[in-house]
């Protein structure tokens, strides 16, 4: 049953136009602006100070979903009970504006219940709208200023191994999302009005990791991690250009691909890091490899690059941080071991914040020598897998059930 609860005060307040622009501050989708997990406008301040101030907390419900700020809205993907809810708040006191919700019952995979049902997707902004990519894989289209549920199109009858975790993409009219499960999926583009199916690619079930665009040789293409490969399609018929076979254990390729220049960078679990260029030669999609570091190796964390390095946390020796020169690969540093389970990386200018699933915020500033922290700070009272939100001097941070704004 579909239900939808809102403000008509607030939304009155929240402009079909102001909803569809894009300002410097917005963090509209997964990794944010661009999808590589670096903040568009930050200015860091003077002295960082000893604690941070908590504005508020709200409890919003299960998951791994980062927030999305787009102007003085925050939407908040969750689950309650059997139900998955997108719920639109006030960026500065917390103030629920509306609150949508569908039935979604899941049984979870045993080997994962630790992270419980939640969902583990990102939704999506462009032009108006609110894109969601459900546990189960029920994908929906929300009206950003009302909430309303523009359309949806039901799970599949075989989902993935773990349930869903990519984040849908939005390219030039298009959502674009790997629907199916374990052996039996589609790379699906929708129209993003109508919810019409406009391509499909059938070669490969669904990974975990999330679909970039890129253009190369004057292609745009879809770049993302599948159940054994790492593909690209063309972002307008959906035809596989290229495919570099990629397997994990458990098949759990979970990273979404990094760009640096006209390189892609991508890891998996035990695969080491890897660097490659596309390219067409003689009429012919192909890859080559530029570089290839088996030091360290990237599972759930995704990496940043801050002025020519690859700044992540290797799953390796229990956790640990390094620095990749991004030019030719070469290991610059790594960090103790022993710091984290997981880490979600954010860039905002010279500085990275380190967010630890233990809820423990590093600010800290990366070179060539090494990781210098700046400030460490306690920001959650639970468990912190979801990637937090970096807006002026704002932090949003989701928990295991709850979501905070913290300002410094």
């Amino acid at each position: 049953m579909k239900r939808t609860i809102f403000s008509i005060a607030v939304i009155a307040g929240f402009s079909a136009a102001s909803a569809a622009q894009s300002r410097p501050s917005d963090w509209p989708q997964w990794r944010g602006p661009n999808r590589d997990g670096v903040v568009a406008s930050f200015t860091e301040p003077t002295a960082w100070p000893d604690q941070l101030t908590r504005k508020w907390k709200i409890d919003v419900g299960l998951g791994y979903s980062t927030p999305i700020l787009i102007g003085n809205r925050l939407y908040m993907y969750s689950r309650q009970s059997d139900n998955e809810v997108l719920t639109a708040v006030e960026a500065e006191t917390g103030k629920t504006i509306w609150q949508s919700s569908y039935a979604a019952p899941f049984t979870m995979n045993p080997a994962a219940a630790r992270h419980e049902k939640g969902p583990k997707s990102t939704p999506t902004f462009a032009n108006g709208r609110l894109y969601t990519l459900g546990m189960s894989g029920i994908v929906t289209a929300f009206d950003a200023t009302t909430g309303k549920q523009l359309w949806q199109k039901p799970a599949s009858p075989v989902g993935p191994l773990y349930g869903t975790a990519m984040s849908p993409l939005a390219d030039r009219g298009l959502v674009i999302v790997h629907v199916g499960g374990h052996n039996q999926g589609a790379l699906t583009a929708f129209d993003a009005t109508t919810g019409d199916v406009k391509w499909r690619w059938t070669g490969d079930g669904p990974a975990y990791g999330s679909p970039i665009a890129a253009e190369f040789d004057g292609t745009r293409q879809v770049i993302v991690f599948t159940q054994e490969n790492l593909v690209g399609v063309s972002a307008a018929t959906g035809e596989l250009l290229w495919k570099r076979p990629f397997t994990t254990r458990s098949t759990q390729n979970t990273i979404t691909p990094i760009l640096y220049g006209q390189t892609v960078i991508v890891s998996g679990l035990e695969k080491g890091v890897t660097a490659f260029k596309v390219m067409k030669r003689d009429g012919q999609w192909t890859t080559d490899n530029v570089w290839d570091n088996q030091d360290v190796s990237l599972y759930m964390t995704n990496g940043v690059i801050v002025r020519d390095m690859l700044v992540g946390m290797s799953h390796r020796n229990s956790g640990q941080f390094f620095a990749l020169d991004a030019k030719t690969g070469k290991t610059l540093w790594t960090s103790a071991p022993r710091q984290a389970t997981n880490a979600a990386i954010v860039r905002a200018g010279d500085v990275v914040f380190l967010l630890k699933d233990d809820a423990e915020l590093i600010v800290a500033k990366p070179s060539a020598s090494g990781l210098d922290p700046v400030k460490r700070y306690t920001v959650a009272d639970s468990a912190t897998w979801a990637a937090p939100t970096v807006a002026g001097n704002r932090m949003f941070v989701k928990d295991t059930s709850a979501l905070a704004l913290w300002t410094w």
